[in-house]
């Protein structure tokens, strides 16, 4: 090799050499501040999205590797079944509480029917009692021959007849009490009518509200398991999801 090219070679390797040198002296240890470095392995916990109840999807409202929060609502079931079942549960529901309210009215009619009952009874006694001295008066007369038989013949038939307005009287007081009775008997089933329909229309709406599904916690879609118009069966999955919040090394 001439002299000519020599030196130029020799130039650039001493050149090579010393910025070799002040790297290997000056370079930064580690990966800098805010990094982190380790061994092992990174795991991640899945979770499957499932319908509660059987039917048919409506709508997935995410896309594979979108992140979802917590309490999202990440697909919908279809209610109309469950709408129609809730509006005939509130009709129902109406109906029993109107039954409860007619039975309610009647009770208060009978206590009426009663409250009159017993006044005529009063005044049927009072009649009662008045026609019994009556006749005990006409009777000791009578022994005296001091008043014709007749008179105390006459007495003795209206000490009967008020007697018989009296039975009379008490036994609308005994059957407006069975009225009461009766009337209370229909207030406790209407009222329980209500309850009833009350419990199913409550059912009916968490149903609905189940039918909205929602991501239990935060992360990230990993895949569809069906797709909108599928028909899936009680606790079949929708959705499988990935929780990044738990992942460790």
């Amino acid at each position: 090799m001439s002299k000519k090219w020599l030196y130029p070679t020799l130039g650039a390797a001493a050149v090579a050499i010393i910025a070799g040198l002040l790297w290997s002296t000056l370079r930064p240890v580690g990966l800098g501040e805010g990094f982190a470095s380790g061994n092992g392995r990174i795991e991640a916990t899945d979770i499957d999205v499932a319908s509660k109840l059987p039917g048919r999807i409506a709508n997935i409202e995410v896309k594979e590797g979108q992140f979802v929060q917590q309490g999202q609502i990440v697909a919908r079931m279809d209610t109309q079944v469950l709408q129609a079942q809730l509006a005939q549960a509130q009709a129902q529901m109406r109906q029993a509480q109107n039954s409860q309210l007619t039975a309610s009215a009647q009770v208060r009619l009978r206590e009426s029917e009663k409250t009159t009952a017993e006044a005529i009874v009063r005044q049927r006694q009072s009649e009662e009692s008045a026609a019994q001295k009556h006749y005990a008066r006409s009777a000791t007369l009578v022994k005296r021959n001091a008043m014709a038989q007749q008179q105390l013949d006459d007495d003795l038939a209206r000490l009967q007849s008020a007697q018989a307005a009296l039975a009379a009287a008490q036994s609308q007081v005994i059957s407006a009490e069975a009225g009461i009775a009766a009337a209370q008997s229909q207030v406790i089933e209407a009222q329980s009518a209500v309850e009833a329909t009350q419990a199913s229309v409550e059912r009916l709406q968490i149903d609905i509200e189940d039918s909205q599904l929602k991501a239990p916690r935060g992360g990230r879609v990993q895949y569809r398991v069906a797709e909108p118009g599928e028909v899936i069966g009680a606790g079949g999955k929708v959705l499988n999801l990935v929780d990044l919040s738990d992942v460790y090394m």
